[in-house]
């Protein structure tokens, strides 16, 4: 079964929309836990909006599961990553007022200033995840320079998917495939849902792990977090 890893951000968006700590992001996290997430995701941006600094040291004593760090790599970042210790950083090429990410790195471009980074992280004895378009080049570049993972943007597959699956799916069909062929862990996230996940999955033999933040959590708001989270794991079984 692909693994499951829950973005919490949008609960911390609403506990920080007024003073106090409700919801509990840790108490949230440890519910996503006990209904069988596999990990947590968690996207500190430099203004903090949502989830806090402060908050991936805490979940990082409070879940039993993977906790994934995303984030550009500023030094603030590592400074961050280097104290935490998670178990999986995926970088990704955020401006620093970016509302959310909508674009991969261009890895071959960026290789020079990558490539230590990763090193470092392995030294943390950090997995590094790294966020690229779906274009074999991109996996070709990332596995060269020590990624461990790449997370394939779903962005154009989930727009392209209500028109016409088929070729929503050809890209990351591709770049699965040289991911396999590379020995590179696989790995998917944004705009992905219950419409559209299943036949991501089905399609993606290879894929290792999914990170899904909004649509889950606003599902939640239907459903309850546990049968959310149940339904999510169904479609990824």
């Amino acid at each position: 079964m692909t693994r499951l890893s829950v973005n919490i951000n949008k609960v911390a968006l609403l506990r920080n929309s007024r003073p106090g700590n409700i919801p509990d992001i840790v108490v949230f996290a440890q519910v996503c836990e006990r209904a069988g997430a596999d990990g947590i995701t968690v996207h500190p941006r430099p203004d903090q909006r949502h989830i806090r600094y402060t908050d991936v040291l805490t979940l990082r004593d409070a879940i039993g599961i993977e906790l994934n760090v995303e984030g550009f790599p500023s030094a603030e970042f590592l400074a961050l990553v280097e104290k935490a210790r998670p178990a999986q950083v995926t970088l990704v090429p955020d401006p620093p007022n970016a509302v959310t990410s909508d674009h991969g790195w261009e890895v071959e471009t960026h290789r020079g200033f990558l490539a230590p980074i990763i090193e470092r992280l392995h030294e943390w004895g950090v997995r590094v995840s790294l966020f690229i378009n779906p274009e074999p080049a991109q996996v070709e570049a990332a596995a060269e320079i020590g990624a461990d993972c790449i997370e394939l943007f779903t962005g154009p597959y989930a727009r392209a998917f209500r028109e016409d699956p088929d070729r929503a799916i050809a890209p990351y069909h591709q770049s699965a495939q040289k991911a396999q062929e590379l020995g590179l862990r696989l790995h998917a996230g944004h705009d992905l849902n219950l419409q559209n996940l299943r036949f991501l999955r089905v399609h993606l033999p290879n894929l290792v792990e999914v990170s899904i933040g909004h649509a889950l959590i606003a599902d939640a708001l239907y459903f309850g977090i546990g049968e959310t989270i149940r339904r999510y794991k169904q479609a990824l079984a």
